[in-house]
């Protein structure tokens, strides 16, 4: 399995969503410029993550989009498959037909390695992932603090 950048970018997009979640709608523009993403890719993007019912968008001055649920609510594995990226490792993308149309030798370690992936993915939601950045990041602060001081 090798996550592609739109794997990436989609995850990284929706946890800039949630570090605003509740407060107002957000823009593709502003999420491009914190992030560095494109814009004409982050449109792609939020049209499937619109599509799958994790975004809402609204139109016009003040618009922009939002999370359709909590940040808690949402995993990482959810994103991801939003965007039609595969969690598989195996070479026959699962199927068991991998070798003359039957399992090949490896086959079982690389699926059980895919199921782990996809529970591990899964378990981890978005806002767990903000809590933890945001708690870092003020554990940062208060150690540059404790030096200047």
């Amino acid at each position: 399995m090798r996550l592609t950048t739109k794997g990436r970018y989609a995850v990284t997009a929706m946890l800039d969503l949630s570090l605003n979640y509740g407060i107002r709608p957000i823009t593709l523009a502003d999420i491009s410029d914190r992030q560095g993403i494109s814009l004409s890719y982050l449109e792609q993007l939020f049209a499937n993550l619109r599509r799958q019912g994790l975004v809402s968008s609204s139109r016009g001055p003040g618009g922009g989009y939002r999370l359709s649920r909590s940040a808690d609510e949402v995993t990482v594995l959810d994103v991801i498959s939003a965007v039609d990226e595969k969690v598989d490792v195996t070479r026959c993308e699962g199927k068991g037909n991998c070798s003359n149309d039957g399992k090949c030798l490896s086959h079982e370690i690389w699926q059980s390695l895919s199921d782990q992936i996809r529970m591990y993915l899964g378990g981890i939601t978005l806002g767990e992932v903000v809590k933890n950045h945001q708690k870092e990041n003020s554990e940062e602060e208060v150690i540059k603090f404790e030096m200047m001081g």
